[in-house]
């Protein structure tokens, strides 16, 4: 049994059925226990509701847009409102009495915080089904029935409303049988530029099989593949330089061996049933490759022990290169810090979709995370120590009224230089290049706390009576702190800051911030970001910053703007008379801080007036967002996670997954290739895998997210409990959830609990875990037994795994 990777976590007016089974696998699911559902039905499953009849106890306002009919009319942007008391009702009169499979309720804001749903064959003596009491709101409850007899009413009874108005529902749908199993789908992300399936035998892994490096730099590649695959097959898989074993996986790298002119990070990945070959101009070009490989296995491969699978890949061709060069994740690490095993799990979780630039906001008002040594010559006499001893420990808290900022005080922390260059070197062993980040002039205020030098004149803010320094700030305030653009102290130490950091950084980039100085003036700004852009090409780096420096002396040919919010005209201009490149961040795409579901209670909702969900992460060109410049003259896409309220990895993997993955497949895939319908039909394969890993990702209501299962065979002896085991991921469900059956060779039939280590909650930010059916029975005869495990949900058809229990004799 695979056990997970171990991370810290906390349209139209009558639905499609591929719809329907999109919000039905990702809803809350309500399971009575008392009954199984049936065999998926032969012909299309029937919404029975669309030709039933719908009435209520009330009505809101007695208006006529409220009224009853509106839960059955197949439009989800009407409803039906109660008036404002809790003993209300909603029902459906069937147009001809028959069988109920299960029942989904749409719930589009005021919820029943507590209701019972109900059947009749009368309209008059009614059954309850099952009790129903949920803590989020909007919502969609997928409720099983599994009537024996036909029915003729189905009733919503509520009893608790979620707040003071009545209890409002947009579809209520009735369904005569389970949805059927989603067609296959590979669940490559992002998805290839060119892939074809060749319909040849799959290519087997087995306990032989080398990985061979051919050419000096596909030994990292080479590695890094064989170290994924290792802990779930159990295999060794050496990685060699030549072999004659049969079934190879080869890694090739040299000039000429990818796509043609696609040199930096092309592949071709070619699977027959002889042979797995990558080859690519890179290294780079080549751990690509590898990811995409990574996706083609099943997702038990992610598993951190040994898992008896069959270690299958479809015969494949595939040709492939990215879009766009910058395909980058910011982490603000100043406002909360993350400590550097925390940075390697963000980075194992991006790094399979092929992201690879790491943005770190090393510096901010709330907190400085990077150490910088006192140097031989220092005319300020600035202790720069301070910068971590000082501000190190300092981070979010409060916001002005006194109310904590997030679920628990900031993190405090810093890396040393020698934390920094670990994780530089681990982006760097996952394709990902390190962009350090020190935010000047505004957002210094952790700077001005910890250094007295820079606390002159024309600093802000000011020192408070008879102290050196400027207050610490933890709440979110942002735009009220500069340096001083007459000190000469402001340019040693951001020279000194700068030389330090592109010392320790091997990649180009070099990020100045320069966002929000709203309290240095004009002539101030252009003065001290001037300087700082030349003492950045001094250094021979490229210097980055955010779009409110697009009108500064920019280096010619050798500066990148990366835009949040704002002016695009400035970017415009500043492409086409600097010779400018530009990463895009637009807020409403790319910053996953804002709220992606309206019942989180957390996150920023002013980016889109509202949730920014994972249609707009994807649903945008970047080649076309800043008008009157060329697509060449777009480096790339970045999301932005920034830390005013979340805490920790699990909360960062919560606010950026999947959002974080739209952002890799706009990043990446040509926009001709892109479409929203298809991209959460992979992403639902990506569930499970993720699961496996242990990642807290965000379960999205409008992915149709997949189970799948997997047997653990045993060998046991006469009279011993099996314990045959079964792993099960069904992201976005909860243990009361799901029902299962075993069914044994010899017809024996064990109705099993699942259980998991971590049941989901928004609220409390997390996903659940993967869920273990364990059957303990024991065998009177030595044999061989197969059990057929069988793992149900309301309204969706059955996952099924067979595992295999040998008796020995005592």
């Amino acid at each position: 049994m695979p056990i997970p990777r171990s991370r810290p976590v906390p349209g139209s007016r009558r639905r499609s059925i591929a719809a329907h089974l999109a919000v039905l696998i990702a809803a809350t699911f309500v399971a009575p226990a008392t009954s199984a559902a049936p065999a998926a039905a032969a012909t299309a499953p029937v919404n029975l509701a669309r030709t039933g009849a719908a009435t209520a106890s009330s009505v809101e306002l007695d208006r006529a847009d409220f009224v009853a009919a509106q839960v059955n009319d197949g439009d989800r942007g009407t409803r039906w409102s109660s008036k404002y008391q809790d003993d209300n009702w909603v029902q459906v009169r069937l147009a001809t009495a028959a069988t109920v499979d299960h029942v989904v309720l749409s719930w589009p804001n005021a919820c029943a915080r507590d209701f019972t749903l109900q059947t009749s064959a009368n309209g008059t003596t009614w059954t309850d089904v099952a009790r129903v009491q949920r803590d989020t709101c909007p919502r969609t409850d997928v409720i099983a029935v599994n009537s024996s007899q036909p029915v003729s009413h189905v009733r919503m009874q509520g009893h608790q409303r979620w707040a003071g108005y009545g209890y409002s529902i947009s579809e209520f749908e009735i369904w005569n049988t389970t949805m059927p199993a989603p067609a296959p789908s590979r669940g490559l992300l992002p998805r290839p530029v060119s892939m074809s399936e060749t319909g040849g035998t799959p290519y087997t892994l087995n306990r032989n099989t080398p990985v061979v490096a051919v050419g000096p730099q596909a030994t990292a590649p080479a590695t890094y593949l064989a170290g994924l695959l290792r802990p779930a097959t159990g295999y060794g898989l050496p990685v060699v330089t030549r072999s004659s074993a049969p079934a190879p996986i080869v890694v090739e790298v040299g000039a000429g061996k990818g796509p043609a002119g696609q040199a930096a990070e092309g592949y071709r990945l070619v699977v027959t049933t002889a042979k797995i070959q990558i080859s690519a101009d890179t290294p780079n070009g080549a751990l690509n490759g590898v990811q995409t490989l990574r996706q083609l296995l099943p997702q038990w491969v992610e598993s951190d022990t040994v898992v008896d699978a069959p270690w299958t890949v479809p015969a494949v061709t595939i040709s492939d290169h990215p879009r766009f060069a910058h395909r980058g994740m910011m982490l603000d690490v100043a406002r909360s810090f993350y400590p550097v095993h925390e940075v390697k799990a963000y980075i194992d979780a991006a790094a399979q979709y092929k992201i690879n630039r790491l943005h770190l906001h090393l510096t901010d008002d709330q907190g400085w995370r990077i150490a910088v040594d006192n140097p031989a010559s220092n005319p300020a006499g600035i202790d720069y120590g301070l910068l971590t001893s000082v501000s190190g420990r300092t981070a979010m808290t409060y916001n002005d009224n006194g109310q904590l900022m997030g679920t628990e005080l900031g993190v405090t922390g810093f890396y040393t230089k020698a934390d920094y260059a670990e994780i530089v070197r681990y982006a760097g062993l996952n394709g990902m290049t390190v962009v350090p980040e020190i935010d000047i002039p505004g957002h210094t205020n952790a700077a001005l706390h910890a250094i007295p030098q820079l606390n002159t004149a024309g600093a802000a803010p000011k020192p408070a009576t008879g102290a050196q320094t400027a207050p610490a700030n933890g709440t979110g305030n942002v735009g009220y702190s500069t340096l001083d653009a007459a000190s000469p102290a402001t340019y040693e130490f951001v020279t000194q800051v700068l030389t330090q950091i592109a010392a320790m950084t091997p990649g180009p980039y070099l990020h100045i911030g320069g966002d929000e100085a709203h309290v240095t003036s004009r002539a101030n700004y252009t003065t001290m970001v001037d300087s700082f852009n030349a003492t950045v090409a001094s250094l021979g780096k490229t210097v980055v910053g955010w779009n409110e420096y697009a009108g500064t002396a920019l280096p010619q040919d050798k500066a990148v703007v990366q835009y949040w919010n704002g002016d695009r005209t400035a970017v415009a201009n500043a492409v086409t008379r600097r010779g400018a490149k530009v990463v895009l961040s637009p807020a409403p795409h790319t910053y996953v801080p804002q709220k992606q579901d309206s019942r989180q209670p957390l996150g920023g909702t002013w980016a889109c007036g509202g949730p920014c969900g994972l249609d707009r992460h994807y649903n945008w060109d970047p080649g076309t967002f800043i008008p009157n410049i060329a697509e060449t003259s777009v480096l790339g896409v970045e999301s932005a996670l920034w830390g005013e309220f979340i805490r920790r990895l699990g909360q960062a993997q919560y606010y950026s997954l999947p959002r974080l993955i739209a952002t890799a497949e706009v990043g990446w895939t040509p926009q001709a290739q892109r479409d929203y319908a298809d991209f959460t039909t992979r992403l639902s394969v990506a569930g499970g895998r993720l699961t496996v890993q242990g990642v807290n990702f965000f379960p999205t209501t409008d992915v149709a997210w997949r189970r799948q299962a997997i047997g653990r065979s045993v060998t046991v002896a006469v009279g011993a409990p099996a314990g045959a085991a079964w792993t099960v991921t069904a992201p976005g469900v909860s243990t009361a959830d799901l029902t299962a059956t075993v069914t044994w060779s010899d017809g024996q039939v064990e109705a099993l609990t699942p259980t998991a280590t971590r049941e989901p909650s928004i609220p409390a930010m997390r996903v659940n875990s993967a869920f273990t059916v364990l059957s303990r029975r024991t065998f009177g005869t030595p044999g061989t037994y197969t059990g057929t495990l069988s793992v149900r949900s309301a309204g969706l058809a059955p996952v099924e795994a067979p595992l295999t229990v040998t008796v020995r004799a005592a």
